[in-house]
């Protein structure tokens, strides 16, 4: 017998989960070094711009999918239209999911190992060699990331099995808000350096000469993934509503709660970056090395060190629940399984994708799929394929396939149906049929374009 569908508790609830699910390591660490590597202001006025004409209309639509079939991201489409094409869609966002769980878990745990080596104060550690060198060695020791993948999926699996309201909405309740208080924290640290002017010109300031082709679709690539859009995390979340929760108000906080988010981390970082002198250009390595080092010579380094780890491991922890949520949803509601069993059956699978992943640079380093180790071959897949993919058929289902007045309906649930809600209604109702399925499309083929 099924178990009684799950709801949220309370509406601040319902904006805690729902913007752990898209706050992630997608803010902190990846929108810092593209920003970076993309020239800085400019590069952060086409993301705020992409944000609202491609990320919130997916959100929305996401959460009509969720909300109207009551149902995980496998069934939704099945329910809202009888085919067996789009019936079979949900399964692209399933299998990103899994594979998500393998190599973000990975990262998670790095964060973890990065928290111990912040209280311990980098000792011995002095040039930009000294600190490559411990990350690489971190990567091709096979114990240690193993076991701290291990622990990190424990955590999420004790967190999973209590439950939707008991469980996630509890612990997103206590763990967004402190996410919050140590990023402001941080930020207002960052403001009183000797770099501070410098960083906030270097964020803020566009200067449009740096803006190329490859800056745009870089944009508008990050504000997709940012969101954490086409793998059904809101889908899932909204089949959990009630259903006098107000959609797009709901979509428009996470939206400029996720955005916040990554500007602050970028006020975070910049600021430090410039006053010690290092590349804001350094790419993925930017967090794991260069920050690091950094925060050595920062006075009080280590303490705000450990503030941005803790940082770190609070929004990969809440990205990866409810990442773990689509496949729960989808165990218990396509085989019946109790909540308990499907938790224990998601964790084990993540347990043994994750220490695949995490050997993929030590043990497994030499075992490679189309040039790709695990790790990898699971991160482009994931990225550069599904979640693009699943996007956009999600925007076409909702845009083009459900009924017009469906959508309407949903999208001014819980609102006051003033001119205001109306006509925003009706620009993501427009985004969704014809912006967001060719920006997606032409994100993936972007992302395609290297193979």
């Amino acid at each position: 017998m099924k178990e009684k569908r799950s709801q949220f508790g309370t509406k601040l609830g319902v904006i805690m989960v729902t913007a752990g699910s898209a706050v992630g390591l997608g803010n902190i660490w990846r929108f810092p070094y593209e920003v970076g590597a993309n020239g800085g202001g400019a590069f952060v006025l086409l993301y705020l711009i992409f944000v609202f004409f491609v990320g919130l209309p997916v959100i929305c639509g996401e959460f009509i999918l969720g909300k109207r079939s009551r149902s995980g991201i496998r069934g939704a489409f099945e329910k809202l239209h009888k085919s067996r094409f789009w019936g079979s869609v949900g399964y692209i966002s399933i299998l990103a999911a899994v594979l998500i769980m393998g190599f973000y878990s990975v990262v998670a745990s790095w964060t973890m190992e990065y928290i111990v080596q912040s209280v311990e104060g980098f000792s011995g550690l002095s040039s930009p060699e000294d600190f490559h060198n411990r990350f690489e060695l971190l990567t091709a020791t096979p114990v240690r990331p193993v076991v701290w993948t291990a622990l990190f999926l424990i955590l999420n699996y004790l967190i999973l099995i209590r439950g939707v309201e008991k469980g996630i909405e509890k612990v997103s309740n206590l763990m967004m808000p402190l996410l919050f208080i140590l990023l402001i924290a941080f930020g207002i640290n960052s403001l009183l350096l000797p770099g501070a002017g410098e960083g906030l010109r270097f964020l803020f300031h566009p200067d449009f000469s740096k803006l190329t082709g490859e800056v745009v679709l870089r944009a508008l690539g990050q504000a997709f993934f940012s969101l954490s859009l086409g793998m059904g995390c809101l889908v899932t979340y909204s089949s959990y509503f009630k259903p006098e929760t107000p959609l797009m108000r709901t979509g428009i906080s996470i939206a400029v709660l996720d955005t916040f988010v990554a500007v602050m981390a970028g006020v975070m970082i910049f600021p430090a970056v410039f006053t010690y002198g290092q590349e804001p250009a350094a790419g993925p390595r930017l967090v794991f090395e260069v920050l690091p080092m950094v925060f050595s010579n920062m006075p009080s380094g280590s303490i705000w060190s450990l503030v941005f780890f803790v940082l770190l491991f609070l929004a990969a922890l809440t990205s990866i629940i409810s990442v773990s949520e689509i496949i729960i949803a989808y165990l218990m509601d396509d085989f019946g399984m109790s909540r308990f069993k499907a938790c224990t059956v998601h964790f084990v699978i993540s347990l043994v994708f994750g220490v695949v992943c995490a050997l993929s640079f030590s043990s497994l380093s030499d075992f490679k799929i189309f040039g790709f180790n695990v790790f990898d071959l699971f991160d482009y897949v994931s990225s550069n394929i599904l979640m693009p993919l699943g996007g956009m058929l999600l925007s076409i289902f909702v845009g083009w396939v459900i009924k017009r007045s469906i959508v309407k309906e949903e999208l001014l649930a819980g609102t006051s149906h003033s001119g205001v809600y109306r006509v925003l209604a009706t620009v993501m109702a427009f985004c969704l049929r014809y912006v967001a399925p060719v920006a997606i499309a032409i994100v993936m083929l972007n992302c395609l374009k290297g193979i």
